[in-house]
């Protein structure tokens, strides 16, 4: 188990990303989804999750406009005490078309878009409601912060976050009383120290969003994969996929340091946990999981447990850092 931040939350080391399992949706005319998805399978994958000990459950309200929230509560009923809920807000959305209409960080939104969610979840409480709007300006830090604390102290949630890759946005988030974890971009292939710096000043958890780049960490891709159009990774200036190809820079990274992730048994998706796990105290994966044999893959990786020093050591000479 790690502690999220400064709140005394206590979750498993590894998480359950659950931006897949809600499904396609769009925004602007582009995919922003993976893919349709089975949700019989998503409910069966938070189970078995579940039962291998994971604990903490990381989704959005925007995730397939709110599907990915319902499938959380179909798969969470009965269970709610066993687990800890992260959502998002800040972005508007069309239920009815699954399009994305903007964003809307105003306090009478971020009510609506709470109660919406816990409606969605089938919760009272949600345990750790992250801002999804980036690159908001920092003159609105002081009003979202503001409204957060007010949601806190009716009990609507229990601490919030910035979901942000920008060091100078999460500390100044980082001055709410509630504030207890930044989610950011990080994994083996693209490390971010400023942002573990920014959680070890604040003493906040980092919440590690794209800890197996969006899958390429899985060691399914290679310079032939194509992706279908109807997923987020078809997106033709993306970051470890364009136009639903590999991005060659990230496949030449990967192969620099697979023996090293897959050394003592472990597959190359457990490396790349194991080296999250390794980086820092601070770090929580939350990898996207929509299958009941994905669920397990990722859960082996707490019993596995983090890299060696050394190891660290040998990924950091083979990339140049």
């Amino acid at each position: 188990m790690r502690t999220l931040g400064r709140s005394g939350i206590e979750v498993s080391e590894i998480g359950f990303g659950a931006w897949a399992i809600g499904g396609p949706f769009s925004a602007g005319g582009q995919p922003v989804g993976w893919g349709a998805v089975d949700d019989d399978e998503s409910v069966a994958a938070i189970h078995r999750a579940l039962d291998l000990g994971v604990t903490f459950f990381d989704t959005a309200d925007v995730y397939g406009t709110g599907h990915s929230e319902q499938v959380l509560r179909r798969a969470l009923d009965g269970r709610r005490d066993q687990v800890v809920i992260a959502t998002k807000f800040g972005n508007t959305f069309d239920a009815a078309t699954r399009e994305l209409t903007g964003q809307d960080v105003s306090p009478a939104y971020i009510r609506s878009a709470c109660r919406a969610s816990l409606e969605r979840l089938g919760t009272d409480w949600i345990d750790l409601y992250q801002l999804h709007y980036g690159a908001m300006p920092y003159e609105r830090v002081d009003e979202v912060l503001a409204t957060l604390e007010e949601l806190a102290d009716e009990g609507l949630i229990r601490s919030y976050a910035w979901s942000t890759d920008d060091p100078d946005r999460a500390a100044a988030f980082a001055k709410g009383p509630r504030c207890t974890a930044v989610q950011h971009q990080i994994n083996v292939l693209e490390d971010t120290p400023e942002m573990l710096a920014v959680c070890a000043t604040h003493d906040l958890a980092s919440v590690d969003r794209g800890p197996l780049a969006m899958g390429l960490l899985s060691g399914k891709y290679t310079a032939d994969s194509r992706l279908p159009e109807d997923d987020v990774r078809a997106e033709p200036e993306g970051r470890y996929f364009r136009g639903g190809r590999p991005a060659p820079e990230y496949l030449d990274r990967l192969a620099a340091v697979r023996e090293v992730l897959t050394a003592g048994g472990r597959t190359l998706a457990q490396g790349a946990l194991g080296w999250l796990l390794a980086r820092d105290s601070r770090t929580v994966p939350i990898p996207g999981i929509r299958t009941v044999a994905q669920a397990e893959e990722n859960a082996a990786a707490l019993t596995l447990g983090p890299l060696t020093g050394a190891q660290l050591t040998e990924i950091r000479t083979l990339l140049g850092r």
